[in-house]
């Protein structure tokens, strides 16, 4: 058996061109979602890109089909963004995808380009308004959009895993949702180290939000952009047997491949990575927004994220991407058989270990900076009803 890999382009902000076999069918399948369109989509005006790949899959194992997003936020509007979303996931689902992988902050935005106007001791009161815009933007975990979120991951019966700006009271957390297709919010994960600016504008995840779920299509996890590169975070994923090792980024390097590959074979897991593709286009344009340092340069059409978004096997096999051509769905079979034949060669927490000489210790409870004592003595967070705790 064969596993198929897709990677089209998207026109910027509306309609896909991503299929399998037919120019026929993809058209066919453009004509069905127009109608269903949230946004606008233009027609099929060339064949869709697709190659096969031998992944050695067996009847035996389980074949997932899964997909990662490469498409850019409406920024400053995150019901744009919601519908956007909802239209890259029925066009993935219409083609069998079961897991739906988006990029980081695809959900209000990755603020690219942008110094919140801080300067060591001096924030400006144009930087604190687009703070406020950018705070406003962001979306509370539970609330109605992950509400929606969840219904979206059950009409087209997918396990979806999304990149969210998270809105905690005042402070920000870079998270990552997880969704099965029966609609279930899952869990999160809170990026634990932003990353140089980041750190203005994103508070720190703890040990409590690492979570890694056991799902009938693998045990699915995810890190988020630069973490990737903390070995002791992955460490803590292998741990707790990451199959589908999930890497929504903001790096379009051509480096950031390296390290992908490095913890597929690491890990001996699948690594999914998606990013946005990006014009200045996709920014509110100046001066409301302004690219620091380089918005001299820039015109509408400029890329100021090229993607980069890519498939990973266990063995390091590239199955699908890297794309750094547009907007565009990567899509592979992913053979969860290849995951027992890459930990037969190497498994670090297990057979690969060596604990009386080296080992970890995760502090996997909340450090919430204020706890209050309830009658019942459960803990109560200072942004959260206790119902919904």
């Amino acid at each position: 058996m064969s596993s198929v890999s897709t990677s089209s382009s998207i026109a910027p902000n509306s309609g896909i061109v991503n299929s399998y076999p037919t120019v026929e069918e993809s058209t066919a399948v453009a004509e069905k979602l127009r109608g269903m369109a949230l946004v606008p989509n233009p027609a099929v005006t060339e064949p869709p890109l697709f190659a096969e790949v031998d992944m050695g899959a067996d009847a035996s194992a389980t074949t997932v089909r899964a997909t990662v997003v490469q498409a850019a936020t409406v920024f400053y509007d995150t019901p744009a963004t919601l519908d956007k979303a909802e239209r890259l996931l029925a066009e993935a689902a219409s083609y069998g995808s079961q897991l739906v992988v988006f990029p980081e902050a695809f959900i209000g935005g990755y603020p690219r380009g942008s110094t919140f106007g801080v300067s060591i001791g001096n924030r400006t009161a144009k930087g604190k308004e687009e703070f406020r815009k950018y705070h406003a933007a962001a979306i509370d975990v539970p609330g109605p959009e992950v509400e929606r979120l969840a219904a979206m991951a059950a009409k087209y019966k997918v396990h979806l895993v999304m990149g969210v700006i998270e809105r905690d009271g005042y402070t920000l957390y870079c998270t990552v949702l997880f969704f099965d297709p029966q609609g279930r919010f899952l869990g999160k994960h809170r990026k634990v180290m932003p990353t140089a600016l980041e750190r203005i504008i994103w508070g720190f995840g703890d040990g409590s939000t690492i979570p890694v779920f056991d799902t009938p299509v693998g045990k699915i996890g995810a890190a988020i952009c630069w973490e990737n590169r903390m070995p002791l975070l992955r460490t803590a994923m292998y741990a707790k047997g990451v199959e589908i090792y999930c890497a929504p980024t903001a790096d379009s390097r051509d480096v950031w491949q390296a390290s992908m590959t490095h913890i597929a074979l690491e890990g001996g897991c699948f690594v999914l990575s998606a990013n946005q593709f990006c014009r200045r286009k996709d920014y509110p344009p100046p001066p409301d927004y302004v690219f620091s340092g380089t918005e001299e340069e820039l015109v509408p059409e400029s890329v100021v994220c090229a993607g980069g978004s890519v498939i990973i096997s266990p063995s390091g096999t590239v199955l699908a991407g890297p794309n750094y051509d547009g907007e565009a769905l990567i899509s592979a079979d992913l053979d969860l058989g290849e995951v027992a034949r890459a930990k037969f060669d190497f498994d670090v927490v297990g057979h690969y270990a060596r604990p009386e000489i080296l080992s970890l210790v995760v502090k996997d409870h909340p450090m919430a900076p204020v706890s209050f004592a309830s009658a019942s003595g459960r803990p109560e967070s200072p942004h959260k009803r206790p119902d919904l705790l």
